[in-house]
């Protein structure tokens, strides 16, 4: 009975599962650029929670074992490389986050297959 129960229940793949963080930090990110002035500790929370992801899909598509295509992972690459160098640039006061919301939406589009995520 339990496995009948396994069954019917949906296997969230390792696409859905990227699909649902980028989501998640991507709208965080998005709420505390509009209320910055107001908490700018938590701007900066999401902006480093924003920079850690970059951070690790950078290490993941620079390891030999991943099979995206090797143009893809060089444009993730360079997007990681923006982002953590935007990041400063923000931190320092000479920029905003709106581009990386844009980034990270339009890598949510690939990984809903409504184009290309870079």
């Amino acid at each position: 009975m339990a496995y009948a129960q396994a069954a019917a229940t949906p296997m969230r793949t390792a696409r859905a599962a990227e699909y649902d963080v980028i989501a998640r930090i991507t709208r965080r990110l998005n709420q505390a650029n509009a209320g910055r002035k107001q908490d700018y500790p938590g701007f900066i929370a999401a902006l480093s929670d924003n920079e850690r992801l970059w951070s690790l899909l950078a290490a993941d598509v620079a390891g030999p074992e991943n099979g995206l295509p090797a143009q893809l992972r060089a444009r993730l690459f360079y997007l990681y490389r923006f982002t953590a160098d935007h990041s400063r640039k923000i931190r320092a006061g000479s920029a905003g986050a709106e581009i990386l919301v844009e980034i990270n939406t339009a890598v949510l589009r690939g990984l809903r297959g409504e184009g290309a995520a870079a």
